[in-house]
């Protein structure tokens, strides 16, 4: 019995000492951890300081293979949520939302993030008056970047009326008279 628990106390030796840095929260959580090849991985917390009259922030949220991955939110020094970013590969992907230090929502966006193990890559068309009709899949060139995909929207921080909104399809703005024109050609 004593050989197996000192084979198990020794196995178990590397597993404590697999992150090259990492820090403690107050609650004992393991937070800003680097592992042995220096790639950030699992829960951090940055904090950024006021600087040249910008205001200081703080952010929280995952890495994975040191990209960034999942949601991310931004707080204000003073605790208010002014950021809501989710992220793929690294890169902005899907709905991101940015709010005023007072708390009000102040725009919305929609990114789609390019796979970077892929040359090309394609992206599902859908049809401007129906959005559950799929048009036609397009294939892409990978830059490795985010691109504007979808509703941006701009609202009155304190009213929460929506001011304005802009439709991006593969990063290009479509304009009301394109819209109307392929809304007419079907």
């Amino acid at each position: 019995m004593r050989s197996f628990l000192l084979i198990l106390l020794v196995s178990s030796l590397p597993l404590s000492a697999q992150w090259k840095d990492f820090i403690v929260s107050p609650r004992g959580d393991t937070l800003n951890r680097v592992d042995r090849s220096g790639k950030k991985q699992g829960p951090w917390v940055l904090s950024v300081p006021e600087l040249r009259g910008e205001r200081g922030y703080e952010e929280e949220g995952h890495y994975v293979e040191d990209l960034r991955e999942g949601i991310w939110k931004r707080f204000s020094q003073e605790g208010v949520k002014i950021a809501e970013e989710n992220y793929r590969w690294g890169k902005l992907h899907g709905r991101q939302l940015y709010f005023s230090y007072f708390g009000g929502l102040v725009r919305e966006e929609n990114w789609w993030a390019m796979d970077p193990l892929r040359a090309y890559d394609t992206v599902a068309v859908y049809d401007l008056k129906d959005l559950d009709k799929k048009v036609a899949d397009l294939v892409v060139k990978n830059e490795g970047v985010s691109i504007r995909h979808g509703v941006f929207r701009y609202y009155d921080p304190r009213t929460g009326k929506l001011l304005s909104q802009e439709h991006y399809v593969m990063n290009k703005l479509k304009k009301e008279e394109e819209k109307a024109a392929v809304i007419k050609e079907r």
